[in-house]
């Protein structure tokens, strides 16, 4: 079933490549509970398909990355994109995108909190495998107050501009 407005997040967890060790973490990858990311703030998700991938590379990060100011500005604490890879493919991407200390890049490697999302995207046939579909939420203090999910293989809706829209 579909993760939808009004649901409070499902308990799961998210990996991160952390550069520099500190309050709390070790350099490498680290294990986050969403629940954790999301307790009393008012959280950004996005998910891709895959990191590195033209669309996700060239638009929809550049977009959260473009407009980050303006979500901290109307009260967004943290920007999370999440993806179907490993921390450190997630690491590599972030470093690519130079999203440090902007945008969280959160691997969710096995597609588990994906799956427990209901926002699987099945790419097996291309060789892919199971991906997350591309979407946008916000989330506050767990519980979802919009949410944006792309139709396969479109980039019209989960965006940074349409997140900044939707803030007011």
């Amino acid at each position: 079933m579909t993760i939808k407005v009004g649901d409070t997040l499902p308990s799961g967890t998210l990996s991160e490549f952390i550069e520099v060790e500190g309050n709390g973490c070790s350099v490498g990858p680290n294990t986050f509970k969403v629940e954790d990311l999301t307790k009393g703030k008012k959280v950004v998700i996005f998910g891709l398909p895959g990191a590195f991938t033209p669309t996700c590379s060239a638009k929809h990060v550049p977009s959260y990355l473009a407009n980050y100011d303006k979500l901290k500005a109307k009260g967004v604490d943290d920007i999370l994109c999440m993806s179907v890879n490993d921390p450190f493919v997630m690491g590599a991407w972030a470093r690519d995108q130079k999203s440090g200390g902007k945008v969280r890049m959160m691997g969710d490697g096995s597609a588990d909190y994906t799956k427990s999302l209901g926002l699987e995207l099945d790419l097996v046939a291309r060789g892919m495998g199971v991906r997350c579909q591309r979407f946008s939420m916000l989330v506050d203090n767990g519980v979802v107050k919009t949410l944006n999910i792309e139709a396969p293989g479109k980039y019209e809706v989960s965006g940074g501009d349409t997140m900044l829209q939707q803030l007011g």
